[in-house]
């Protein structure tokens, strides 16, 4: 079986299994709408999440509220049961880097990089978004990591517009990396949002040729998600098939919003000082 077939972060073209386009879909402004709800439960978990984590607490924990919260708000978890993944978040701590299954035997502690990502599917509609949180007093390479990896996504926001590229967005969140001195994680993009969880286009965190380099149309939705590490830019994927880490053990962090091409720039859906 190919690993990387049931993840929840788009893999990369070299990797992703073959499958048929089926074009970039438009939203009308009543979907738009719609997102724009189930995009405010995902940033209001997430906010909520930020602000309760604590060191003991377990993985398992988030996830319970999460998927309280999510149900509580009338939508239902996106990733719960995706390809069989089973929980309501991916909560990948430290050197993890995506799709960490939350688990009761997975302690929280001091120090730790803790990355929580979610999805809510509300009236027909999906909303993504991930944060990075510091529990507790970190490390300065692990504070410096984080930072510059939220600083990276809004790089790559700042190129959304109508009539910009696709490899706008990769070489803003590109550059800001390396002028770092950190690395981009290749393995794993970002990609349109809407009806399903993932859609096209593929949205690369780093310039590539490996796919088409689309032109940013209003109506367009993007989950755009720089994923950044201390080390190596190279994963492996765990024995549970989900788990994929750091190759040297360095740290890894990661940011995402779900994010509306506009006729005049950008709305970040997923933008959680609003709720």
């Amino acid at each position: 079986m190919n690993i990387l077939s049931n993840l929840l972060s788009q893999p990369t073209q070299n990797n992703r299994p073959k499958r048929q386009r089926r074009g970039i879909e438009i939203k009308s402004p009543r979907e738009i709408e719609i997102m724009r709800q189930s995009a405010k439960i995902v940033a209001t978990v997430l906010k909520e999440i930020s602000e309760l984590v604590q060191p003991g607490m377990t993985t398992a924990d988030l996830d319970a509220y999460a998927e309280k919260r999510i149900r509580e708000m009338g939508a239902t978890p996106s990733f719960k049961g995706y390809h069989g993944f089973p929980g309501s978040i991916c909560s990948s701590i430290n050197n993890e880097v995506v799709h960490g299954i939350p688990n009761k035997k997975k302690v929280i502690r001091a120090g730790d990089v803790l990355k929580v990502d979610t999805g809510a599917y509300y009236e027909g509609f999906h909303g993504d978004s991930c944060i990075t949180i510091a529990v507790g007093e970190v490390t300065s390479e692990a504070a410096r990591l984080i930072r510059v990896a939220e600083e990276a996504l809004y790089k790559g926001i700042e190129q959304v517009k109508a009539g910009n590229y696709l490899m706008d967005i990769a070489g803003a969140i590109e550059d800001h990396v390396k002028a770092n001195k950190l690395t981009v994680v290749e393995d794993f993009t970002g990609h349109g949002v809407g009806r399903n969880l993932h859609e096209e286009p593929s949205v690369f965190n780093f310039r590539t040729h490996d796919m088409p380099n689309v032109k940013l149309r209003p109506g367009m939705t993007l989950a755009i998600e720089p994923i950044l590490n201390a080390g190596s830019k190279y994963t492996r994927i765990l024995a549970d098939r989900w788990t994929a880490v750091t190759v040297d053990n360095a740290l890894s962090a990661q940011f995402e919003h779900t994010v509306l091409v506009t006729e005049t720039g950008y709305e970040i859906l997923t933008d959680r000082s609003l709720v």
